[in-house]
């Protein structure tokens, strides 16, 4: 009911209950009476209630005999108003009605997890159809200057190398020479990165270009594919996490890398050409549906089969696997 319900124009007006002539009767007064009756006329008059709403009133003399629901129609009614209150996906009764999609909350996490777990393959598929992308990989440890710098850009779609050398010191002309062919060799391409925060170093390509502690945040003017942001470029860990479903608590719905690393399908090695050739493999594997899921992820454990992918599930109650 609105906060405020304003008068009828050109009907009488009641303040009191009391004042309400005894034939006058409102839409609920009429239906509970015996047998029930509804309004068989436009309204008379009007009733004020709660200080601010008006009730419209009806001759009870006017009134018709409210039509009875049959046994069939009352177990419909009856059926739909459970169906408010039941799981479409798993059946449980919840006290509340569960509202709009009718999924309890458990079986709304596991479809949230499975949204991401899907558009994760949907991504790789779209990478691995892609003949101009390529995984843009590196190694920058600052504790092994030079030899351990290293970058390659390997192929998505068929795992050759493209690039393979070594970065040089920051400032020398061998590093300026490796950003330069970068440059060149990325400028029509769809840049993948392996991104995120894993092990001892964190490989991240703008890391060729702003030496370690250099505050640096989005794309570099000069070179687009130096980025700092992950929402700029496609990500391996992101690909991964989202189709390996691990969350770092219960009810979290954000999947991400584990935190100890030892999960991450894909080697993290001074041989970047190997690593990239790995994660390109990771891609194929996603795209294909063959890389195992966490053990634990929310649709393999309840018992209540897989959901169907996001743009299915306006067409029904959700399906098994």
């Amino acid at each position: 009911m609105p906060g405020s319900v304003p008068a009828i124009e050109g009907l009488p007006r009641y303040t009191t209950w009391a004042a309400v002539p005894h034939e006058l009767y409102t839409k609920t007064q009429l239906a509970q009476q015996d047998p029930p009756l509804k309004p068989g006329a436009d309204p008379v008059g009007q009733v004020l209630y709660h200080g601010n709403s008006y009730a419209p009133l009806y001759d009870v003399a006017a009134a018709v005999p409210k039509r009875r629901a049959s046994p069939a129609q009352r177990a419909v009614l009856q059926r739909a108003r459970k169906l408010q209150h039941e799981c479409r996906r798993c059946g449980l009764l919840e006290v509340n009605r569960l509202g709009k999609g009718r999924f309890c909350d458990e079986c709304r996490y596991a479809m949230t997890m499975w949204e991401q777990h899907d558009q994760a393959q949907a991504l790789a598929r779209e990478l691995v159809a892609d003949p101009a992308a390529v995984l843009l990989v590196v190694d920058i440890d600052p504790d092994a200057l030079p030899t351990a710098q290293t970058v390659a850009v390997v192929a998505v779609r068929d795992h050759q190398v493209l690039y393979e050398a070594l970065a040089g010191e920051y400032g020398s002309p061998e590093r300026a020479a490796v950003i330069d062919r970068l440059d060149a060799l990325l400028a029509d391409r769809r840049v993948v990165m392996e991104n995120d925060y894993m092990g001892p170093t964190s490989r991240r390509a703008h890391r060729l270009v702003h030496e370690p502690g250099q505050p640096w945040y989005g794309t570099h003017p000069e070179h687009p594919w130096a980025t700092s942001n992950c929402a700029l470029h496609p990500r391996v860990a992101g690909v991964w996490s989202g189709w390996f479903a691990w969350r770092d608590s219960e009810w979290s719905t954000i999947a991400s890398v584990p935190r100890d690393g030892t999960e991450v399908p894909w080697p993290r090695t001074l041989d970047v050409a190997a690593d990239g050739r790995s994660m390109a493999g990771l891609l194929h594997r996603i795209a294909d549906g063959t890389e195992p899921v966490w053990e634990r992820a929310a649709w393999t454990r309840d018992g209540h089969g897989v959901p169907e992918p996001a743009g299915d599930r306006g067409r029904g109650a959700m399906g098994e696997s």
